[in-house]
């Protein structure tokens, strides 16, 4: 028999569970497996080709107590993550009306179907259904996309914003543009931030993984600033090196990110003494959580340079686990770590001041840094209190 109390909930978006990397693919991870209420039942959209990194071959399953179904999807360059989408909410539609749920939800993350979305918005209206959208960052912003791609989702970004029925947004900032920018369309909005959790690393400088990491490296523990992040431009690498250079810290500056074949590395070695700084040290990339968690919780300081999204994973991970954040001042950042770190300014250029600085800071002040950041995120950012205010979101639904 049919339990008309449950709430089905059907999200579309991420590459899928399993989580192997990406913040929304994170998201759905800790929202499926720390969900208690047994009256949501989550639907999950998931890429082929990540589930096949989890070894899982069958076109539907079960991970997580949620109904997981995988999505062929082709190589076709930018269009890929807009083909899946649309894919993939054809396939959620057909399978909620096929088990006659009562008033679902279709939870979109981003804002990439814009121009597709009101023939699936009449369907799922049809259904007495309702359509939630994450609006993520501002991904028109991005410089990796050219200038029609970019025109392509702002525009998309305005459709998905007048046809959804919520957008729930992890930054206030965000939220903010999202009333400004389309206020003609009365959009209701709501902010729950992303999340992040509190367990320190469970290894120590005496484990194998850590001893060759760091003798492989010539890394010493405490004597390096660290960025982990994707190297985009966006993400400001060419400012963070030129003033790290610039700077008189005798500490490493140790970059986790994948540089292979990218373009914008090789603009990057023309930075004057780039190549003949041995403090400037590419590491690659690090898939190890635990090894990451301590080469964080390791680090004098932490710099963060993004400034085109909403709430950085990256950044939460670095407050809850880095005792000193450096971090770009723009509003997204500021409204996560309020005062449990420092702020440089890209346009005064005034991160090598900042760098110098720190290095006076005694233990004492690192100390008010650490407990400030620690503070913020065990109170605002934690996975059980996002879950839980999705529970309550979702579950609202019902009630309306």
């Amino acid at each position: 028999m049919k339990d008309n109390n449950i709430q089905h909930v059907y999200i579309i978006g991420s590459k899928g569970i399993p989580a192997k990397y990406g913040g929304f693919e994170s998201f759905v991870e800790n929202l499926t497996k720390k969900n208690e209420n047994k009256n949501i039942k989550y639907h999950v959209a998931c890429m082929s080709e990540n589930s096949l990194k989890s070894d899982i071959f069958e076109k539907e399953f079960f991970y997580n107590n949620a109904d997981c179904f995988n999505v062929d999807v082709p190589n076709i360059g930018p269009a890929k993550a807009i083909y899946y989408d649309i894919k993939a909410l054809e396939i959620a539609i057909k399978k909620s009306k096929s088990n006659n749920d009562i008033s679902p939800i279709f939870y979109v993350l981003a804002c990439r179907i814009g121009p597709f979305v009101w023939e699936f918005k009449k369907k799922i209206k049809k259904m007495n259904g309702k359509l939630y959208v994450n609006p993520d960052g501002h991904e028109w912003l991005r410089a990796k996309w050219s200038y029609p791609v970019r025109k392509y989702w702002k525009y998309s970004e305005k459709l998905m914003v007048k046809n959804s029925d919520l957008l729930i947004c992890d930054s206030k900032n965000i939220e903010k543009y999202i009333q400004s920018q389309y206020k003609k369309y009365s959009p209701k909005t709501t902010y729950i931030a992303y999340g992040t959790d509190l367990e320190y690393s469970n290894l120590s400088k005496d484990d194998s993984i850590v001893k060759e990491w760091f003798d492989k490296k010539n890394i010493k523990e405490g004597n390096y600033y660290l960025i982990v992040g994707r190297f985009v431009p966006e993400n400001n690498y060419e400012i963070m090196i030129q003033e790290f250079l610039k700077s008189s810290t005798k500490r490493d500056l140790v970059l986790i990110t994948n540089v292979e074949k990218n373009k914008f590395y090789e603009k990057l070695k023309q930075i004057p003494h780039f190549d003949e700084d041995s403090r400037i040290k590419f590491v690659g990339t690090v898939y190890n959580q635990d090894l990451l968690k301590y080469i964080r919780e390791n680090a004098f300081a932490y710099i963060h340079g993004h400034e085109v999204g909403g709430t950085n994973p990256s950044l939460l991970e670095a407050l809850s686990s880095t005792k000193l954040n450096l971090l770009l001042d723009v509003g997204f950042n500021r409204e996560v770590a309020l005062k449990g770190a420092k702020y440089w300014n890209k346009e005064t250029g005034n991160l090598s001041n900042t760098i110098n600085e720190v290095e006076t800071y005694n233990d004492k002040i690192i100390s008010f840094f650490a407990c400030e950041s620690n503070t913020i995120i065990s109170d605002n950012f934690t996975w059980d209190k996002i879950v839980s205010l999705y529970s309550q979101l979702f579950i609202s639904n019902k009630e309306v």
